[in-house]
C-alpha cells in the first residue's frame, strides 16, 4: 500500500503529537532557568494542535490504515479529544506544584506527551500488537514520572512497586494474547472475532487467555482484587504526576476494554460479563468501604477510583450500545473531577509542604471562597449529587444495567454509593465548617484560576445539560 497525506490522514493526530514531542524534548536541552516555561507553553501548544487535528480529522465513518493494525472510528475520536482535554488541565495544574516543590523539569512535560501518544495509540489499536505497543508506551512514561521527586523515599518506594506489578500485569496480559493468538492464528481483532464467532477455535484455550487479558485491563484500570498499587503510587507519587495518573489513563483503560473485548472478543461476552461482574461489585465494596478510614486525602480518592472503576465496569458488562455509551460517559466525567480533584490539591501545596491529609483542608472558605466552591462542585460530582455532572454518570449506568435485568446489581451500586457519599462530605464540611490551621495566603497563578474555573464550571453545566456529552457518547456508538 502507497502511503501518502491521504491515506495517513486519519492517524494525523499520533503523528503531529509524536513530532511536537521529540520537537520540544530537543528544544528543552538548550533552554535554561529563565527560559525554562517555554517548555511548558509549547506542551500546551502541542496538546491543543492535537486536539485540533484529531477534531478535523474526526467524522462517522470507520477507518483502517496500516494492514488492519490501526482503526480510526467515532469511537476513537471521542476518546482521543476527552483524554487529550484532561491532559491539557493536568499540564496548567502540574507547573506551578513542581516550581513550588524544586521539581519543575523540562523531562515531565515530554515523559507526560510521550504518555499521552501511548493514549491515542490505545484508542486506535485495531490489533494485539498495536494495543501493547501504546499501552507500554503509556505504561514507561509513568514509571519513569512516580519516581520524579528523586529525594521522595515514598516516591521511590511508590515507583518501584508500580514497575514491577505493572511489568506483572504486562506478562499477563501477552500471556493473554499469545494464548488467543495460538486458537485463532490472528492478531488484528477483526479476525480474532470471526476466527471466535465461527466456533472452530478451541473453547477452552479462548476462555483462559481472556481470563488474562481480563486481568490487565482490570489491572490498568486499578480494579479490586488488581488495585493493590493505586493507594501507594497515589500516595507517593507527586501530586502533579497523580494529577495525570488518575485522569487522562482511565479512558484510555476503556479504549483499551472496549477494544479487546468488544472488537476481539465479542462472541465470548457471557464469559467477560460474568467476570467483569464481579470485578465491579468487589471494586465497588472495597473501594467505597475502605475510603472512610483514610484520613489522607490522596489515598482516598484512590480508594475512590477504585470504586468508580466498578461502575464504569457496570456499563461495559451490559454488553450493548447503550451500556458502552454509559460507561465512555462515565470514563470522561471521572477524569475530568479526578483531574480537578488533585489540582485543588496542587494549588494548595507549597514549597516545602505538599497538601495530602483531609485537614489539610480546614477553612479553605476562609481562604479562598472561589477553590472551595469548585472542590465542593468535584466532590458533589464525585458523590453522585445533583445538579453535578456524576448524578448522571450513575444515574446512566444504572440505566443500561436494569435495561438487561440486573436490578439486583443496580441496587448493589447504589448501596455503596450511598457510602461512598459520607468521605466526600466529609471533606466538604471540613473546607466549610473547620476552622484553617494555616493562615499562609494562596497564592494561586492566573492560568491555574482560570482552569480550576472552567473544570468546575464543567461539572456543573454538564450536569445541567448532560445530554450534550451524552449525545456524543451515544453517536461515537451508532
Amino acid at each position: 500500500m502507497e502511503y501518502n497525506l491521504t491515506t495517513l490522514q486519519p492517524a494525523l493526530p499520533e503523528i503531529f503529537l509524536l513530532s511536537a514531542a521529540c520537537l520540544i524534548l530537543v528544544i528543552d536541552l538548550f533552554l535554561d532557568k529563565r527560559t525554562r516555561l517555554l517548555t511548558y507553553g509549547l506542551s500546551l501548544a502541542a496538546i491543543l494542535g492535537t486536539i485540533a487535528v484529531a477534531i478535523g480529522v474526526s467524522n462517522s465513518e470507520t477507518q483502517i490504515l496500516f494492514d488492519g493494525a490501526y482503526i480510526r472510528d467515532p469511537v476513537a475520536d471521542v476518546v482521543k479529544i476527552g483524554l487529550l482535554v484532561v491532559t491539557l488541565f493536568a499540564l496548567i495544574y502540574a507547573k506551578d506544584y513542581l516550581i513550588q516543590q524544586d521539581i519543575y523539569r523540562g523531562e515531565y512535560f515530554t515523559l507526560v506527551l510521550f504518555a499521552t501518544l501511548g493514549m491515542l495509540v490505545m484508542a486506535s489499536a485495531n490489533s494485539f500488537l498495536t494495543v501493547y505497543l501504546g499501552l507500554e508506551l503509556l505504561a514507561l512514561s509513568m514509571y519513569s514520572l512516580v519516581p520524579f521527586k528523586r529525594d521522595s523515599e515514598a516516591g521511590s518506594e511508590a515507583g518501584m512497586k508500580y514497575f514491577v506489578l505493572g511489568a506483572l500485569a504486562s506478562g499477563m496480559l501477552l500471556y493473554g494474547i499469545s494464548m488467543l493468538y495460538g486458537a485463532t492464528g490472528a492478531l488484528s481483532f477483526t479476525d480474532v472475532s470471526a476466527a471466535i464467532n465461527s466456533g472452530q477455535a478451541d473453547e477452552a484455550l479462548l476462555v483462559f487467555g481472556l481470563v488474562f487479558i481480563v486481568i490487565g485491563v482490570a489491572f490498568k484500570f486499578g480494579a479490586v482484587p488488581f488495585h493493590m498499587w493505586v493507594p501507594d503510587v497515589y500516595h507517593g507519587a507527586p501530586t502533579a504526576v497523580v494529577l495525570m495518573l488518575s485522569s487522562a489513563p482511565k479512558i484510555a483503560a476503556f479504549a483499551l476494554a472496549i477494544r479487546l473485548l468488544v472488537d476481539g472478543m465479542s462472541g465470548l461476552a457471557a464469559q467477560w460479563q460474568d467476570m467483569l461482574m464481579i470485578l465491579a461489585v468487589l471494586s465497588m465494596g472495597l473501594g467505597n468501604l475502605v475510603a472512610i478510614a483514610q484520613t489522607n486525602i490522596k489515598r482516598m480518592f484512590a480508594y475512590s477510583t477504585i470504586s468508580h472503576v466498578g461502575f464504569i465496569f457496570l456499563g461495559l458488562l451490559a454488553a450493548n450500545d447503550k451500556g458502552y455509551a454509559a460507561a465512555l460517559f462515565y470514563s470522561v466525567v471521572y477524569a475530568l473531577t479526578a483531574v480537578g480533584g488533585f489540582g485543588v490539591l496542587a494549588m494548595l501545596s507549597r514549597h516545602g509542604f505538599d497538601a495530602e491529609n483531609i485537614d489539610d483542608l480546614k477553612g479553605l472558605n476562609d481562604r479562598s471562597p472561589w477553590l472551595a466552591g469548585m472542590m465542593m462542585l468535584i466532590l458533589f460530582s464525585m458523590a453522585g449529587v445533583p445538579p453535578t455532572v456524576g448524578f448522571f454518570a450513575k444515574l446512566f449506568v444504572l440505566e443500561a444495567v436494569i435495561s438487561v435485568d440486573m436490578v439486583w446489581l443496580a441496587g448493589v451500586a447504589v448501596f455503596f454509593s450511598i457510602i461512598g457519599a459520607y468521605y466526600y462530605l466529609r471533606a466538604v464540611k471540613v473546607m466549610y465548617f473547620d476552622k484553617p490551621e494555616s493562615d499562609q495566603p494562596l497564592i494561586v497563578s492566573f492560568d491555574s484560576q482560570a482552569a480550576i474555573s472552567v473544570n468546575g464550571m464543567a461539572i456543573l453545566l454538564l450536569g445541567i445539560f448532560p445530554a450534550a456529552l451524552f449525545g456524543v457518547c451515544q453517536a461515537a456508538f451508532g
